[in-house]
């Protein structure tokens, strides 16, 4: 049996095809097909080739399943007789992917994409009233707007003042409306 040893999130796993593991938060979508290139070590029963420190043209393919929350972890600090008690908690984000494929010698994926996993997610999204918005399509989307320069940006409107209000002919400023509707409320009622 072919295992491989990968490096992902600051961690690293050992892996086989068909394990199902939990890894720190990537970016992908149900069904997609995602790859590892950091891979540390391949072997095969006896056979266990180290990398120095990556095995060259190794690759891990899996599909990406699903992102969720972990348990939470409760952090509790505390000073007794200090009046110093402070309650924290995290909740890690952790990607589930199932391996489908160790390759050596710079061999191609064969993974495809998982379309059935990948339209119930998109109606799972749909019917929660969030809007599904994949990956690709958000950096797409995000991409435009950071090319807009000052120049084709619109100019922000300047605040007035009641100086300048005044200067410029416009109506009396609010405050001196007031003051007239009030001396006009004391002249009503005598």
């Amino acid at each position: 049996m072919t295992f491989a040893v990968i490096k992902t999130g600051g961690k690293q796993y050992k892996v086989a095809a068909n394990d199902v593991v939990k890894i720190e938060k990537i970016a992908g979508e149900p069904g997609d097909v995602v790859t590892f290139d950091q891979v540390l070590l391949v072997g095969e029963g006896d056979d266990v080739t180290v990398g120095a420190p990556l095995v060259e043209g190794a690759l891990v393919a899996g599909q990406f399943i699903a992102t969720e929350k972990q348990r939470t972890v409760i952090i509790l600090k505390k000073e007794r007789r200090q009046h110093y008690d402070r309650r924290n908690g995290h909740r890690q984000r952790l990607s589930t992917v199932r391996i489908t494929e160790i390759l050596t010698g710079g061999a191609a994926v064969t993974t495809q994409v998982d379309e059935i996993a990948k339209a119930r997610y998109l109606k799972a999204a749909a019917a929660s009233g969030a809007t599904a918005v994949s990956v690709t399509e958000a950096a797409a989307k995000a991409a435009p707007a950071a090319d807009v320069s000052a120049e084709d940006a619109p100019a922000k409107p300047k605040r007035t003042t009641k100086k300048a209000a005044a200067e410029a002919g416009d109506a009396a400023p609010a405050t001196e409306k007031k003051a007239t509707a009030k001396k006009a409320a004391k002249a009503d009622k005598e």
